[in-house]
């Protein structure tokens, strides 16, 4: 019998708390808003250090306090001693999608064995060192796999991805042109 006073954990998502949110913002799509922000300083050389304070969710600032650091491999001018924006980037399309993925399991009650996402893709240097203006200075395309295992049917994993395309955030910025607005300001 369902313990009604202990939460549902499956995969190690509390499904009512996710339950609860998707509940949320069906009653009112405000409470879905959320906003996002990270400020990254340079450290010298190649290296800079992001740093996440807080985001909003719902009008309501949620304090959150992280650190990130970027550099770039030695053969590209940095000290080799971080991950490089393009790893990073990579990172978190794969992570954008593992949560997708995990949440989505969860939901439909899916216990997840093993979930493996791999990304990978080709930036010519000749576009980002502003050597040709005939080459993309980024990823012309990525390539990824997802290795997924658990108790669900081909069929249901299949579901799983289609969804986890159509709704990961990360996913559909990387896949779609998302408008950038600048403002420069000189000291």
């Amino acid at each position: 019998m369902l313990d009604k006073t202990k939460p549902q954990i499956i995969n190690g998502l509390n499904v009512d708390d996710v339950t609860a949110l998707i509940n949320d913002v069906k009653a009112d799509p405000a409470n879905g808003v959320t906003s996002w922000k990270v400020k990254s300083a340079w450290q010298g050389r190649t290296h800079n250090q992001s740093t996440v304070s807080s985001f909003f969710i719902s009008g309501e600032e949620v304090n959150r306090e992280f650190t990130i650091d970027i550099d770039e491999p030695e053969q590209l001018g940095g000290g080799n001693q971080f991950a490089n924006p393009q790893e990073y980037l990579l990172a978190a399309l794969n992570s954008c999608m593992m949560v997708g993925y995990v949440a989505l399991c969860s939901l439909n009650g899916i216990a997840l064995d093993s979930l493996e996402i791999e990304v990978e893709g080709d930036i010519d240097l000749r576009g980002f060192l502003g050597l040709s203006d005939d080459v993309a200075p980024g990823y012309e395309n990525l390539n990824y796999t997802v290795r997924i295992k658990g108790d669900a049917s081909k069929e249901e994993f299949e579901d799983i991805h289609q969804a986890v395309m159509k709704t990961s955030p990360n996913f559909y910025n990387l896949s779609r042109a998302v408008r950038l607005n600048a403002a420069l300001y000189v000291d």
